[in-house]
């Protein structure tokens, strides 16, 4: 499980933080190239298509333009609109995963301007 720094924390090193960037990347990356060994084996068993062509069909779906090839029984249509569903839901959390560093990074560091200013706030009406 990704795990983040609490907002109680100081803000995450530079370094590290690009540590975490390569992380999830590496994450994602081994979810597409997994997503992608699903959808080529489903066209190969499913539509009979050849190696290069189930590449194409299940690269194409599960980057979101949608098939090349016309499939031409019952098992390889069922199996593409499965696949297509999944990889939707495989982009959505793909790009949450490669996201996830920089918005949490954003709103620890607007937290903790926030707090800086609620503590310089209370620190002027005590001196007053």
């Amino acid at each position: 499980m990704l795990k983040f720094e609490p907002k109680e924390k100081p803000l995450l090193p530079v370094q590290k933080f690009y540590q975490r960037i390569l992380n999830n990347f590496l994450i994602s990356f081994t979810i597409i190239i997994f997503s992608l060994g699903i959808g080529v084996a489903g066209y190969m068993g499913f539509a009979h298509l050849k190696f290069v062509d189930a590449l194409l069909n299940a690269s194409m779906i599960l980057g979101g333009m949608g098939p090349v090839d016309i499939l031409s029984n019952d098992a390889s249509k069922y199996f593409a609109s499965f696949y297509s569903l999944f990889s939707g839901i495989t982009f959505l959390s793909t790009v949450a995963i490669l996201l996830a560093p920089a918005i949490h990074r954003a709103m620890h560091r607007f937290h903790l301007e926030t707090e800086e200013e609620e503590e310089k706030n209370d620190s002027s009406e005590r001196n007053n």
